[in-house]
């Protein structure tokens, strides 16, 4: 990486300013007539996702995954949106091998101005097939995964799990069984929430990657559970 790259790996105040504005200005009018400033934030987004790949590298295979891989586009999908605001309030982007559309448990990055950005990762709106192989593995085997999300730095680094919760037991498991509150999860999803101040640290990329290396082993045990235990089995 050069030191120009490197230079321009951080987000600025004027990025997030754009970014509050637009959501007071969602039209195409407005986007338009201050496209310059939206150019000059996607350029910060750029340089940060590309010190992020350069960081996560050494502990993630991403041989090939470009910066353009990892980007969501800001344009909203709003054809079958009641809500026809063309633009997201976010910029975002998502870092696995292939990038964005890995097809696995990756890293998800959100930036928000007003303290709303933070670094996700885990089980979000799981296949039924999945759910299930989740569930199984928490009555199985489930210290493996209380080791890991109950280790003292994961629960620091991310201390509340988001998403969906049935409110009775899944079909095939007991109501006194000892891990009821793991099995009804229909999502399990960690989050770090980073303050604007954050978001604009010289050192944010790098935050970036340690907050990702926290999660790892979870992601990594969801990918195995999902993905890698049946191409494992095939091989055998």
């Amino acid at each position: 990486m050069t030191t120009k790259t490197a230079s321009k790996a951080v987000f600025t105040a004027p990025t997030l300013e754009f970014m509050r504005e637009l959501v007071q200005n969602n039209n195409r009018e407005w986007f338009h007539a201050n496209r310059a400033r939206y150019d000059a934030a996607k350029a910060e987004l750029c340089g940060v996702v590309e010190r992020v790949l350069a960081g996560l590298s050494p502990f993630e295979p991403l041989a090939n995954t470009t910066v353009k891989d990892c980007i969501f586009r800001i344009n909203r999908d709003i054809r079958f949106s009641k809500d026809k605001a063309p633009y997201k309030s976010n910029l975002a982007f998502a870092i696995g091998p292939g990038g964005r559309h890995s097809g696995r448990i990756d890293y998800y990055i959100h930036i928000q101005p007003d303290n709303q950005s933070f670094l996700g990762a885990g089980m979000w709106q799981p296949t039924p097939a999945n759910l299930a192989k989740f569930r199984q593995e928490v009555d199985y085997n489930v210290q493996e995964l209380k080791d890991i999300i109950e280790a003292e730095e994961f629960k620091i680094y991310f201390p509340e799990a988001h998403g969906e919760t049935l409110k009775v037991m899944p079909k095939g498991y007991p109501a006194d069984h000892p891990e009821i509150d793991l099995l009804r999860r229909k999502e399990l999803f960690f989050m770090h929430r980073f303050t604007d101040k954050e978001v604009l640290k010289p050192n944010f990329a790098d935050e970036i990657v340690r907050g990702s290396r926290i999660i790892k082993p979870y992601c990594d045990l969801l990918n195995y559970l999902f993905y890698d235990e049946k191409e494992e089995q095939v091989t055998l």
